[in-house]
């Protein structure tokens, strides 16, 4: 029996540029030339979703990368320079942010030790539940503000923290820039000087070294492969409190796009909603053709009740009474979601945003522990300051919304009454009394919206003003065309004549002149400086300590997938180990290279480079050599760490037997197990002292098996779940195997007409797509539904 079940086979129409199996789950991400980003489960190959590209996001997919407990998936696109955090249940994106160079690698890892968790050093980490309320979701109305975001996207953003555990996404640039987020989110580090552009990158999981793949254009104009190993020691010393200010700076960037994202619903409802109305009185005003101020006609209605012939036709035809009732409707909905939006969203946004860089500056202040990291209490305190002046602004735009609500509210209800009187209509007892207030109300409102002032007009001509709070959601830089009165304000008089108070840092200062939006950008601007800071100071830290040139080889096609290319890298957390796995065919075809080096770059590995010679027989179930094997030995042609004891493997056949594919596992146990000793000479490329290098004549034993009608060529693998996921030359066809379950001939043979079955109908499904969209809706619903009961069971 053929070892290694079959469990699927697909042909897919686009060639597959990366591959990475989930940590967790029978789940499979791939990465299409055309930007598509497909997740596929185990079972029978089946598609669970697909994300489309998009000119705001991209269509380059470059690298991807799954958070350890497998509830994100991280992916990078090259023409657009951004990192995209996507949520597997409904293929939803969570978050995107946008790098200075093309993104070539990434790796997420999870830290093992357990001062990584939140233990007694910090306990009040979830203490701020218990303080702060509960962040409101964002309005289902204004969720399509972004294309980026749905209804349920603010809960989602505040969940990106994940397990309590520190996990580090570490992303490696073309230019040799490398770059680490906490939690996906918060950059801690930023490394420059690394030689050459990464290739493969891997983070120890006790943080003391990061290894990087590095490619150098050689003297040759050839590419040489090094391997560089970085000293992160100071991670690793200051792994607790790393922790606890990675988790604060996470909560604070998520609360900064909160913060973003209810500004954005606010923009929409002003935008969408309230400029119609702007419009459509504009436009009343512009048909006025008498000589008179259209305010003071109004005002002669106010004050005497009759109002000229030019002004009633007007009122009647253009407003008439039942479109100016659903204006006045519309602009009181549009200012009670904005209200509601600055007291749940932006204020409490921006309260617990003050709470979380408070105790950033505790934090701080304990310069024992955290001052290595780089955390500097100026630059917090002014960030502290931009937050009191966000929060300022946000309760003036409360007021300034308040008092436009009452006048808007008076004027609409007097012009509503007079224009029944004017069709000779009933009036109804409860709209026909007016308060001096209300008539104080209506006049206030003329003045400000009909005022002949030139500062009061819009900006673009227009002759009635709504900008009384539209203009604080601006983004401009330009002053506010009308700022808030501060005539009797007796606190500022006060302040103003106080010259201890007036200077005081117990006070946050206040930019009456300004926007909402310049505030929010001032805002932004100090917590990044508080937030680069400790990126800066721990890059500098990280200092290099291994360098070794491996081997020479042809500059990459530009059509070649990258992420398959070797050398494979993996971090044995038991053992504390560094491993490298890589081919040099024009120096021995039939071998395969192991480099090992400690991940405390102050300790040195015995036999830290073998090789395995791949040129002797196969062994088949029964222990005897199989007669079938290629003759001349076999190729490499990629290789994967399946798990610690475990390495797999896809050879092909040389010479007469070229065309055959076979999948193996080889252990490697007895690897390093050699009595001679290699000794790096320095200054001279491994190849070139390759006949040197201890050699193990390893044998596959029955854990092997033939790839019949496919030319494969690369391969992803998870050991955790035990399968793996074979990918054709031509880079698009795949086959999924389970690789702890041997096949049966008759269960291999009705797999593959399953599989030939479910790709006719995937072809139909195809040609009818446009007819059946709502059914491919109804799937996809169905599988997150799956994925979600699933990830319930686990748990």
């Amino acid at each position: 029996m053929p070892a290694f079940r079959q469990a699927g086979e697909r042909q897919l129409p686009n060639p597959i540029l990366c591959m990475a199996w989930s940590p967790k789950r029978d789940l499979i991400a791939l990465a299409s030339t055309t930007g598509e980003l497909l997740l596929h489960r185990l079972t029978n190959f089946h598609r669970v979703w697909n994300l489309a590209p998009s000119e705001h996001i991209g269509k380059e997919i470059t690298a991807l990368a799954w958070r350890p407990d497998g509830k994100i998936l991280a992916f990078s696109l090259g023409d657009t320079k951004q990192v995209v955090l996507c949520g597997v249940e409904k293929a939803e994106i969570l978050h995107v942010f946008r790098m200075q160079n093309r993104i070539s690698c990434m790796h997420w890892m999870e830290v093992t030790d357990e001062s990584s968790a939140l233990g007694s050093f910090s306990q009040t980490e979830d203490e701020s539940k218990h303080f702060l309320p509960k962040l409101a979701s964002l309005p289902k109305s204004y969720s399509t503000t972004s294309k980026l975001f749905s209804e349920e996207k603010s809960d989602e953003i505040m969940n990106l923290l994940g397990e309590v555990r520190l996990n580090i996404l570490v992303l490696g640039g073309d230019d040799g820039n490398v770059e680490l987020y906490a939690y996906g989110m918060y950059r801690i580090a930023t490394l420059a000087g690394v030689p050459g552009s990464c290739r493969n990158l891997g983070l120890s999981s006790d943080l003391k070294s990061l290894v990087v793949i590095t490619e150098l254009t050689s003297a040759e104009e050839r590419a040489e492969i090094c391997f560089v190993q970085l000293d992160t020691s100071l991670l690793s010393d200051c792994l607790p409190e790393l922790t606890r200010m990675a988790r604060k700076f996470t909560h604070i960037s998520t609360l900064l796009q909160y913060l973003h994202l209810s500004l954005s619903c606010m923009c929409e409802a002003w935008e969408e909603i309230f400029m119609q109305m702007d419009l459509r009185l504009t436009k009343f005003v512009q048909e006025k053709n008498t000589s008179t101020q259209v305010q003071d006609e109004f005002l002669e209605l106010l004050l005497w009740g009759q109002s000229s012939p030019e002004l009633q036709a007007l009122l009647m035809n253009q407003l008439t009474v039942k479109g100016l009732k659903k204006l006045g409707q519309t602009i009181e909905s549009s200012y009670s979601s904005i209200q509601k939006l600055v007291i749940s969203h932006l204020q409490s946004g921006s309260e617990a945003l003050l709470y979380h860089l408070s105790e950033v500056k505790g934090m701080s202040l304990w310069k024992k522990k955290f001052e290595p990291l780089g955390l500097d209490s100026a630059a917090i305190e002014d960030a502290i300051t931009s937050v009191g002046t966000f929060s300022l602004k946000t309760s003036e735009l409360l007021q300034v919304i308040d008092k436009s609500m009452k006048n808007f509210k008076a004027f609409f209800r007097w012009l509503y009454v007079a224009m029944l009187r004017m069709c000779d209509e009933h009036v109804p007892p409860e709209l026909n009394k007016m308060t001096q207030k209300d008539i104080a109300f209506v006049a206030d409102f003329l003045s400000e919206h009909f005022s002949e002032n030139e500062q009061l007009f819009d900006r673009k001509g227009k002759y009635f003003n709504v900008e009384r709070v539209g203009q604080y959601l601006k983004d401009e830089d330009e002053d506010l065309v009308s700022p808030p009165s501060t005539d009797g304000n007796q606190w500022l008089q006060f302040l103003e004549k106080s010259t201890h108070l007036k200077e005081s840092p117990l006070l946050f200062p206040s930019f009456p002149q300004k926007s909402l939006h310049f505030v929010k950008r001032m805002m932004e601007n100090a917590i990044e400086l508080c937030l680069k800071k400790p990126a800066e100071v721990i890059g500098k830290s990280v200092k290099q300590a291994v360098l070794l040139p491996l081997y020479l080889t042809p500059k990459r096609a530009e059509n070649s997938p990258r992420l398959f290319e070797l050398p494979s890298l993996w971090n044995n957390k038991k053992t504390k180990m560094h491993y490298v796995v890589f081919c040099m065919p024009h120096v021995s075809p039939h071998k395969l290279y192991l480099l090992r080096k400690d991940s405390d770059t102050n300790r040195q590995v015995s036999n830290y480079v073998a090789s395995l010679d791949l040129c002797h027989q196969l062994k088949g179930s029964d222990g005897e050599n199989s007669a079938s094997r290629p003759n001349g030995g076999a190729a490499c042609t990629d290789a994967r760490f399946y798990n610690d004891e475990m390495l797999t493997v896809v050879l092909k056949g040389v010479e007469e037997d070229s065309a055959r594919s076979i999948l193996g596992q080889i252990p490697l146990t007895s690897a390093f197990d050699c009595e001679i000793e290699f000794n790096w000479t320095p200054d001279m490329r491994l190849e070139e002292q390759s006949a040197s290098i201890p050699s193990q004549t390893l044998v596959l034993e029955n854990q092997w098996r033939e790839l019949e009608g496919m030319k494969a060529q690369y391969v992803a693998v998870n050991g955790i779940r035990e399968v793996a996921c074979v990918l054709s030359e031509n880079l698009r066809h795949l086959r999924a195997f389970e690789m702890d379950v041997e096949d049966e001939d008759d269960d291999g043979a009705e797999a593959q007409n399953d599989t030939a079955e479910q790709d006719m109908l995937d072809a139909t499904a195809t040609s009818q797509g446009d007819e059946n969209g709502e059914a491919g809706n109804g799937e996809r619903r169905k599988n997150e539904e799956n994925l979600e009961s699933e990830e319930s069971s686990e748990l």
